[in-house]
């Protein structure tokens, strides 16, 4: 853990850039209004200063490689960008030697497939999978585990059959705060807290909540969360510029800082800093 010792600087965990005339993100269309359009690290530079946030955690929003190149450039460029989250296509035999030259660069620290996406729930589980899982734990990059509830059993096999692979659920696996539906999926994300060593991401509450939520609409999720895996495997991300369409950069920042005063100064500079930099192996 020397990495949480020597980094004091207040991380996002998660965020990401785009520009939709690139041509790749097939989720993000002109209906998304207030996301179509393209956000870049200037727009994120202000927010970032007024919530005395020091560095982040780029994560990729295209099933491409281009985006991925796309995003690594932006790191070069950009100070406060510690590390990238990429993308390859994880059934893809010739996608091993992109894992292989993309671990090359400093600012790569894993992939994340867009499961939530996958029509078939058990796509994770393909055995087709498995060389792409191992290069992963070879070469030290982590896997970003973006699920719904529906997915959690699925994940939990995932990850005790590759105990060595590091892994972060983003989002708490995005639970129905909307309907206010806590199980299963407390019991669910609890087994993957308890049975493995897998982290979970503060992160993308509040668009699964209801258009007038309030700090109390997302604290038992967020309590759960924090019994459950701990400040030491709990790290605070945005979501943003997603975050936008149910709430401000500040407020969000301030609503996390809400929900975690219980904790003592430790435990908090863990969850907004020190898990991400252990997890994800970043360098101020």
């Amino acid at each position: 853990m020397a990495h949480m010792r020597a980094m004091t600087i207040r991380i996002d965990a998660h965020q990401h850039f785009w520009n939709p005339r690139r041509g790749d993100y097939g989720w993000l269309t002109p209906e998304l209004d207030g996301l179509y359009r393209s956000f870049g690290p200037d727009d994120l530079r202000p927010l970032l200063a007024a919530a005395d946030i020091g560095g982040t955690v780029l994560v990729q929003a295209a099933p491409t490689l281009a985006e991925t190149e796309y995003l690594l450039g932006i790191a070069d460029a950009t100070d406060f960008v510690l590390g990238v989250v990429g993308w390859i296509d994880f059934g893809n035999p010739a996608h091993l030697e992109e894992i292989d030259r993309l671990a090359r660069h400093s600012c790569l620290k894993g992939f994340r497939p867009m499961i939530q996406d996958i029509a078939d729930p058990d796509w994770m589980l393909k055995q087709k999978l498995d060389p792409a899982f191992r290069s992963l734990i070879a070469h030290d990059l982590t896997f970003d585990a973006l699920t719904l509830p529906l997915h959690l059993d699925r994940l939990l096999a995932l990850v005790l059959r590759y105990p060595a692979l590091r892994v972060v659920v983003d989002h708490g696996s995005k639970p129905a705060i909307r309907r206010q539906e806590f199980q299963p999926w407390a019991a669910d994300i609890a087994k993957i807290a308890r049975e493995t060593t897998a982290c979970c991401k503060l992160s993308g509450l509040v668009t699964e909540a209801s258009r007038g939520w309030t700090a109390a609409d997302l604290k038992p999720f967020v309590d759960h969360l924090l019994a459950e895996f701990g400040p030491s495997r709990l790290m605070f991300g945005s979501d943003w510029p997603v975050c936008t369409l149910a709430s401000h950069y500040q407020r969000w920042v301030e609503t996390a800082d809400v929900l975690t005063e219980g904790c003592s100064a430790a435990e908090r500079q863990a969850i907004f800093g020190g898990t991400a930099a252990a997890f994800y192996r970043l360098k101020a």
